[in-house]
Order: C-alpha cells, then sequence, then structure tokens
C-alpha cells in the first residue's frame, strides 16, 4: 500500500476522494450513522486491489452487516464476483444508509413545521438551525462522493468491469436522488425559519396594536384629567354638585365612541 494513502487512512478528517496508485485504488469515503441521536460522520477508507479489498474505520460499528451476509452466502454474487464488486458494495451500503436518515429529518421537519405556527418557544429556530446544520454535514458527504463515482464510472482511476460500472452508475443515481432530497430539506429549513419569524412577529403586531388602542382610549381622558387637575383657584365646574360624575360619564363616552370607531374601521 502507498504511503500517502496509509498516511490519509490515519489522517482524518479527509475529503472522500478515489486516487491511483501502482497496484491498487485508494478510496475515502464518509459513513454517517445517528449515535445517540445526533448524526456522526465517520471516514472509511477502501484499498481496492485486484483480489482484495481492504476497509479501514474509525472505530468499531458500521452499517455493512447485510454485506457480511451475504458474503456468506455460498451461492451469492459477492462470492462470484471479483474485488471491485465488493467495493461496490461497500459503497452501496454506506450511501444507501443515508436514505433513512433524510426520512427521520424529513419527519423532524415535519414537526417543526407545526411547532413553527405555534411559536410558542424559541428553541424552534435552534433547532431548525441544528437541522439545517446537520444537513449540510451530509451535503458535504454526498458531494464529493458523487464525484469519486464519477471518476470510477469514467475509469480514470482504474479500468473496472463492465458489471461493476453498471451497478456503479446506480450508486451515482442514488447519490443524486439523496443530494437533491437534501437541498429540499434544507429549503424547507430556511421555510420554516421565515415562517417562525412571521409568526413571532405577527403576534407582536397584535400586541402593539392593542397596546396602541388602549393609549389611544387613555389620551383624551389624561387631558381632561389634566386641565382640571391643575392648581389654577378658579376653575368653573369645581363646585358643580355632579362634576365628579359627570368626568367619568365624559370618560365613559369617549371610550365608548373610540370603540366604535376602532370597530367599524376594522382595527379591533
Amino acid at each position: 500500500l502507498h504511503t500517502l494513502a496509509a498516511e490519509d487512512v490515519l489522517h482524518v478528517p479527509q475529503r472522500p476522494r478515489v486516487d491511483p496508485y501502482d497496484g491498487h485504488v485508494f478510496i475515502t469515503v464518509r459513513m454517517l450513522q445517528l449515535l445517540d441521536g445526533r448524526l456522526d460522520s465517520e471516514q472509511v477508507s477502501l484499498f481496492l486491489l485486484p483480489r482484495v479489498v481492504i476497509s479501514f474505520q474509525e472505530r468499531p460499528g458500521d452499517v455493512w452487516d447485510p454485506i457480511r451476509q451475504r458474503i456468506r452466502l455460498p451461492q451469492g454474487k459477492l462470492r462470484e464476483r471479483d474485488s471491485s464488486f465488493l467495493a461496490y458494495a461497500l459503497l452501496d451500503a454506506v450511501v444507501d444508509h443515508c436514505y433513512p436518515l433524510l426520512e427521520r429529518y424529513g419527519e423532524v421537519l415535519e414537526d417543526l413545521e407545526d411547532d413553527a405556527m405555534d411559536a410558542s418557544t424559541p428553541e424552534i429556530l435552534r433547532t431548525i438551525q441544528g437541522v439545517r446544520r446537520e444537513l449540510m454535514t451530509i451535503r458535504k458527504a454526498l458531494w464529493p462522493t458523487r464525484e469519486l463515482l464519477d471518476v470510477l464510472i469514467r475509469g480514470d482511476a482504474y479500468a473496472l468491469p463492465a458489471m461493476t460500472v453498471t451497478y456503479l452508475r446506480d450508486v451515482h443515481a442514488h447519490t443524486v436522488q439523496l443530494l437533491d432530497a437534501v437541498e429540499s430539506h434544507r429549503e424547507l429549513c430556511g421555510t420554516l425559519a421565515e415562517l417562525y419569524m412571521s409568526v413571532v412577529s405577527n403576534r407582536m403586531n397584535e400586541v402593539m396594536k392593542i397596546l396602541t388602542i388602549i393609549a389611544t382610549v387613555f389620551i383624551p381622558i389624561t387631558f381632561i384629567a389634566g386641565v382640571y387637575g391643575m392648581n389654577f383657584k378658579y376653575l368653573p365646574e369645581l363646585d358643580y354638585r355632579w362634576g365628579y360624575g359627570a368626568f367619568w360619564a365624559v370618560c365613559a363616552a369617549i371610550t365608548a365612541a373610540l370603540l366604535v370607531f376602532f370597530r367599524r374601521k376594522g382595527w379591533i
């Protein structure tokens, strides 16, 4: 194995890519999994030799258990094909594992859409941003994976059998489909954030409207109270027997008139 490739195995993270060397091909991809409810991105390195595939991972645990079961089948295709077909199967498992991940994010976004309409807590916006960051992590893993699949299909790095190339085209199609889903989910995140801010803004406008109406009602009342609260010795109405009751009657009439006016204007 080439020294540069061995260094890339040990120095993580590396960008997903394919590098041809004398006698073998080095492939590195990102394997995405949910660990304890959080997205985990792990580097997986493959060495493709004429009769051998060597894989390196950062830690135990992967998405390749179905591949191991297929290898144990005596009549399975993985037992009958060459090493390039096994490399295809490993890449296919890594890519296809993103489907349930995106389904899970789709369900989360559906729930967030309902929560955004309620706008009951600012944590919603923080959750939306967290989902968007994780979707960006998936995109950063899938985009270069699509490029390395292009290289393998064209045969720039290594002349693969026609059968393997046919299957790799299917993996490439899955990668493109997943990238489209990621972009769709990211756009939905932006839409949900705008929806949340719009709902919060509308609620704030409603509060401001109510406060403005209350302040408007009290403006004439405050004016009347201010006039008769002045420290002048002679105010004609101060000695009026029913002055106090008249004051409240005028205040009530002004309030009622303003409320009727606001109602007719459609402001309340």
